[in-house]
């Protein structure tokens, strides 16, 4: 079963390759890994999509936890304790006529996305959304147009309601 989890860990050099080997070295797949600074500039929030049952994934946050540069560790889930997750989906579009690009228009507003750039012969989309949204967009997406090429950010994920991870 897919698991979101959430890393609090230090802005350090090495602190992403030592969570990183952790997985590898216990054989467990990251499908997706999103890391950035937190408002704290000494700690980077690290997303991390993977596949499991309850059981690995706790095992995985229990490993985690004894790693020097962690601080924190969540498993989210969207369904159970109320998380919430979000990826982002950049869209290059060829857009060779009228035709393709009221369509495009069109499911850009069906699924609220935005065109963020516009030439002549291409449209760039940008879309926010579950993962299960993103991929039911870039679906339809490629069955009305040629899609040129496709980026995604990874899962990013939050705890609804008052929980959080600085606390």
């Amino acid at each position: 079963m897919r698991r979101v989890i959430s890393i609090l860990i230090e802005n350090e050099a090495g602190s992403l390759s030592r969570v990183v080997g952790l997985f590898s070295q216990r054989g467990y797949n990251i499908e997706s890994l999103t890391v950035a600074p937190t408002d704290d500039a000494t700690l980077s929030r690290c997303t991390i999509l993977t596949d499991g049952d309850k059981m690995e994934v706790e095992q995985i946050t229990k490993q985690l936890h004894k790693l020097v540069c962690v601080y924190r560790v969540s498993a989210l889930d969207e369904e159970a304790e109320g998380g919430l997750e979000r990826e982002l989906v950049l869209l290059k579009i060829a857009t060779p006529n009228r035709n393709v690009r009221d369509e495009i228009k069109s499911l850009a507003d069906i699924f609220a996305a935005r065109i963020v750039d516009v030439n002549p012969e291409i449209y760039t989309l940008q879309f926010a959304g579950s993962s299960t949204e993103a991929d039911n967009f870039v679906s339809t997406v490629c069955k009305s147009a040629e899609v040129m090429e496709v980026v995604r950010s990874g899962v990013l994920g939050i705890a609804r309601g008052s929980h959080s991870m600085h606390n």
